[in-house]
């Protein structure tokens, strides 16, 4: 008998978890590409302002509502991504929020490969 581990992301809400909106105007920056506790890669169309601060917004669907994680990062690098048209920036966090960390646990536990239980 296998023993599955249930995922604290479902795979239709993963978009949503990538996808990076600029929490002023609400329109979307980019999506992640890496992310860490204290910092994260964004994938964007534009190159963005290096030594800048932004204000960032995650929108992430519950059952009945919109959970929003907001948090504020400060822009480190900005080079060409290998897709062109891309631009990959890197940022450091300010202060996260504690719902962001949990974000990050769950992203990782997503994404993490695990052996499958011997059966018995």
């Amino acid at each position: 008998m296998h023993n599955y581990v249930q995922r604290s992301i479902e795979r239709h809400q993963l978009p949503y978890y990538l996808k990076v909106f600029n929490r002023i105007t609400d329109k979307p920056m980019g999506y992640i590409g890496n992310v860490s506790l204290d910092g994260l890669l964004l994938i964007s169309q534009l190159p963005l302002l290096v030594d800048a601060r932004f204000d960032m917004r995650l929108k992430i669907p519950g059952h009945e509502t919109l959970h929003y994680i907001d948090f504020s990062a400060t822009c480190h690098w900005c080079r060409e991504d290998v897709t062109p048209g891309y631009f990959d920036s890197g940022f450091s966090l300010v202060a996260p929020p504690a719902d962001y960390a949990q974000m990050v646990d769950a992203l990782r536990h997503y994404f993490s490969f695990r052996p499958m239980a011997a059966s018995a």
